[in-house]
């Protein structure tokens, strides 16, 4: 029996001090609440205390009573009644105490945590800098355990071949059942014992485009009674890193993925289910990614399970970032391999274990440990370690190098032979731009197009070799960081998304490469008072179409294809426009087709040059225009203001359409707006109260009569709930580049609740 145990904690952030002036909490809880920047890591560093009182009723004694934390950051030590039943040195991956011996069965018993949110401790990742905020907290769900004496402690599966799995039971009990179920529940195979293989050959496989689940049903059984089940899902695939690339199945798969933190604003680490499922199917459906990082420590079960149910793939490491400590910290650095390896094994999508300290140097002691821990525990998987040293050893399978080369204007990757000697080795990209090219929501446009471009960049060079595996750029969304890093303020601006996953327009390069949604996504404004002398330059258009379509008032300006000459490699290049009168001089002006010609290249040169620097190429054409055509300055004039400068008269309305199959998929229009308004959507509108609170992501952007993101509207945000919801951080925001957000959480209770925002409602149904 399992029993949640998340509601009805007091917590203090002085444990010392006892529990006099506690307050109520439930988790997942974080040990402070920070702002959303210019923020004190040291608020949250504490040694705070959670206390739960229960009753165990008089029927439970002769059972084991266990307490399983699937995440207390970051040194806990466990009391019962007054007495220590367990502790645990690792704020990332899950650990269960005994506490049978010291409950006091038919009475009230007292359950205590001693926390350590300190980042002085001597144990991963800390010792040295961090880049990113390592909240303190329970801040990953609690569960109480009642079981059989001879219960089953652990069920480990390793998907060793296409069809095959092995199966290790940790059972005292002598009669084991297994029954793998498929997705229906029918039974597909059937084993007993503490140890077996079994060959399902009519198993479906687990891919990213079919991520079929099966179920392994393992039951205890004494005198033909079940006393204990566990129930696992897990899925039958092979994964394998060769030299020429990565493969799922025996086929071949370029990985296209993103880093992630298991951040939030306000509230760090501390995010129910819904909330860290609801990132895993942003990566999927918004960002159409169909790879993940998890930067730089394994994160919730929740996110990982529904990277299972996605079919999304996952590379998963041991928590750390650049630091090797003395002895005990590397001691605790293997005992921390050991339990991310047992503890995920089961899940399908993970494909790659990372048992060395993201960033750190050399260290073959150590990494000859990690590594044999790890083959050990799952012979499945390959390993890897992040690393930015070229020419490092190489203990594991697969060479993971963070290649922060490209600087703008030169090549998007490094050739994998200028990395590593190890040419018949696997290599991977774990880590490319980030802190290379910060850019904020309010940044300006020209600023916002760079980042993205960087991102085409690397992307591209990613699928033109063939010895790359695969590249997981830096990174899904902004995060809270150390004084050390960031801009000053506390915030990385490192992501595609803001961090209410707001997407910056480098996340539609990665849309744009899935084919399962259109997607058209516009670089510029098209606002003239947004580029130096009023030149747009050239605009790019990041679609899965075949085409673009480009109108300007309705008429018909030229048709653009992807840009496969910059972009060879990519599945879907960007659309360069670079031509804004088109076929208009010829339409609307009358023109032969080389007279247009010329005056649209004059015209063009104008924009980019002055009429007071024109080469002498452009001088020549034009003397021949007047000469031979009769062209007069005032018709240059009145041209260049109708047909490239806009000034004056109505504003100019520029229509984009994505064309595919010859079918418009998708429009966006572009024209200086005059009535913004706010836009607000939720990650839903049905909340449950389960085994804990229930919370929905609220996005927030202003956006113009057209549609389009008000960049520049700063008006205050101010958030106000009605029923049984309660807001996560403050009640009064500012948009940030036209965008934020809030999160909302429920608080125990049923029936309808609204939130408003300005003055948009949203109502909520809550299911208690």
């Amino acid at each position: 029996m399992d029993i949640s145990f998340n509601n009805g904690w007091l917590f203090t952030e002085d444990y010392d001090s006892g529990f006099d002036n506690a307050k109520s909490v439930r988790l997942p809880h974080t040990a402070k609440e920070i702002p959303y920047n210019y923020i004190d890591c040291k608020d949250y560093q504490m040694l705070c205390g959670y206390r739960k009182a229960f009753t165990a009723p008089a029927e439970w004694e002769g059972k084991r009573i266990l307490l399983r934390f699937d995440g207390a950051a970051h040194e806990a030590t466990v009391f019962c009644n007054g007495e220590q039943v367990g502790d645990h040195s690792c704020g990332y991956t899950a650990f269960t105490v005994d506490i049978t011996d010291h409950v006091s069965f038919g009475g009230e018993n007292v359950i205590d945590v001693r926390l350590d949110t300190r980042e002085s401790l001597n144990i991963p990742p800390f010792g040295f800098v961090i880049d990113y905020l390592c909240y303190g907290g329970l801040y990953r769900e609690v569960t109480l355990q009642v079981r059989d004496p001879e219960y089953i402690r652990e069920v480990l599966i390793e998907n060793t071949d296409l069809h095959e799995i092995r199966v290790k039971i940790d059972c005292p009990c002598s009669d084991i059942v297994c029954d793998i179920l498929d997705c229906g529940g029918s039974i597909a195979a059937s084993a007993s014992g503490n140890a077996f293989e079994l060959n399902v050959p009519d198993s479906r496989l687990w891919s990213v485009d079919d991520p079929v689940l099966y179920t392994a049903r393992v039951r205890a059984m004494r005198g033909g009674e079940c006393v204990g089940e566990v129930c696992i899902r897990f899925g039958f695939r092979t994964v394998r890193f060769e030299n020429d690339g990565f493969y799922l199945n025996g086929e071949k798969l370029k990985i296209r993925g993103l880093n992630r933190h298991q951040a939030y604003p306000y509230v760090g680490y501390a995010m129910p289910k819904s909330m860290q499922k609801l990132d895993a199917e942003i990566l999927k459906y918004e960002l159409g990614v169909n790879a993940v990082r998890t930067s730089h420590y394994p994160q919730s079960h929740h996110f990982i399970s529904r990277c299972d149910e996605l079919g999304l793939l996952v590379f998963t490491e041991i928590p750390g970032w650049q630091h090797i400590g003395d002895e005990e910290w590397k001691r605790q650095a293997v005992v921390n391999t050991g339990e991310m390896v047992r503890q995920y094994m089961h899940h399908p999508s993970i494909m790659l274990w990372g048992v060395r300290i993201n960033e750190s140097q050399d260290c073959d002691d150590l990494y000859k440990r990690t590594n044999a821990v790890a083959h050990l525990l799952d012979s499945g998987r390959q390993t890897s370690g992040v690393r930015y040293i070229e020419k490092s050893h190489l203990l594991e399978d697969v060479y993971a190098f963070n290649d922060f080369s490209h600087s703008g204007g030169n090549a998007g990757l490094k050739p994998k032979s200028s990395v590593t000697s190890k040419k018949h080795k696997p290599y991977l990209v774990s880590e490319c731009n980030g802190h290379m090219f910060p850019t904020k929501p309010f940044d300006d446009e020209r600023h916002r197009l760079s980042h993205a471009l960087r991102h085409a960049k690397v992307l591209d060079a990613m699928y033109a070799a063939d010895d790359i595996c695969g590249i997981f750029p830096w990174c899904m969304f902004d995060y809270n960081t150390h004084k050390d890093f960031g801009s000053g303020d506390g915030v990385c601006y490192h992501g595609v998304m803001d961090m209410f996953r707001n997407p910056k327009l480098a996340a539609a390069v990665y849309a744009s490469q899935s084919d399962e949604v259109p997607c058209c996504t516009v670089s510029s404004s098209m606002d003239i008072g947004e580029h130096p002398a009023g030149d747009i330059g050239k605009v790019y258009v990041f679609t899965n179409a075949d085409s673009v379509r480009l109108y300007k008032n309705d008429v018909f300006v030229r048709e653009f294809l992807p840009c496969r000459e910059d972009y060879p490699a990519m599945p879907h290049p960007p659309v360069v426009i670079d031509d804004f009168i088109g076929e208009m001089l010829e339409t609307q002006e009358g023109f032969d087709r080389k007279t247009a010609e010329d005056i649209k290249e004059c015209l063009m040169a104008v924009a980019k040059h002055g009429p007071s620097a024109l080469p002498p190429k452009i001088l020549a054409k034009y003397a021949k225009l007047m000469l031979l055509k009769g062209f007069k300055f005032s018709d240059g004039v009145e041209l260049y203001g109708e047909y490239v400068g806009n000034w004056g008269g109505e504003a100019t309305r520029w229509r984009f359409d994505a064309v595919k199959g010859g079918s418009v998929v998708s429009t966006v229009t572009r024209s200086p707006g005059q009535r913004a308004h706010l836009e607000v959507t939720v990650s839903k509108a049905m909340l449950s109260e389960g085994d804990t609170y229930d919370a929905a992501a609220v996005r927030i952007r202003a956006v113009d009569e057209f549609g389009n993101t008000a960049v520049y509207w700063q008006e205050p945000v101010v958030l106000q709930c009605i029923g049984a919801l309660e807001i996560i951080g403050p009640s009064i925001i500012s948009l940030k580049g036209g965008t934020g957000g809030c999160y909302v959480k429920t608080c125990g209770s049923s029936g309808t609740a609204k939130l408003s925002v300005n003055d948009v409602e949203i109502e909520f149904e809550i299911n208690a």
